[in-house]
Formats: C-alpha cells, structure tokens, sequence
C-alpha cells in the first residue's frame, strides 16, 4: 500500500521552506537527490523561460493538425509505449 499523499495547505513561507529543507536532510540519499534535481530544474525555469525553436513549432502545429483531424492514438498504441504500472 502506498504511503499517504500529505499536501501542503496555507501559504508557503521562507520559515516552511527552511523547515522542509531540514527534513530533507535526514531523507535517504536518493530521495535527496531526486528533491535537488527537482529544485534545480524549477529555478531554471523560474531563470530562463524556454524560447520555442522553429522545429518545436512545427510539431505543436503537426500535433494540433492531427487533433482537428481526430487522428489520435489507439489505446493498444498508448499501451505499448506506456505500459501501466501496479
């Protein structure tokens, strides 16, 4: 059975912050790291907001030309590059 979710609820203050990097601390080695990457990976966006490229552009466009077309993906396509875990 997977551990309880636990949400955060109020506002989210500097002192909140300070005291879940604390906790952090005595997270196992690879539940810190994980928490570092997703850190590091939110300022740089926070930092540098993506610039989209002319090919980004050009699957947005295809993906939504699909869309309109009602070319969508079957369930069994989904599954085999999704599988379900559980």
């Amino acid at each position: 059975m997977p551990a309880p979710v636990m949400w955060y609820k109020g506002r989210m203050t500097p002192k909140a912050l300070r005291e879940i990097l604390e906790r952090a601390e005595t997270w196992p080695e690879e539940a810190q790291e994980e928490a570092v990457n997703f850190l590091l990976a939110l300022d740089q966006e926070l930092a540098d907001p993506y610039v989209l490229t002319e090919e980004d552009r050009a699957a947005i466009e295809r993906g939504l030309d699909d869309m309109r077309h009602g070319r969508f993906a079957s369930d069994e396509e989904v599954s085999a590059v999704f599988p379900r875990r559980g």
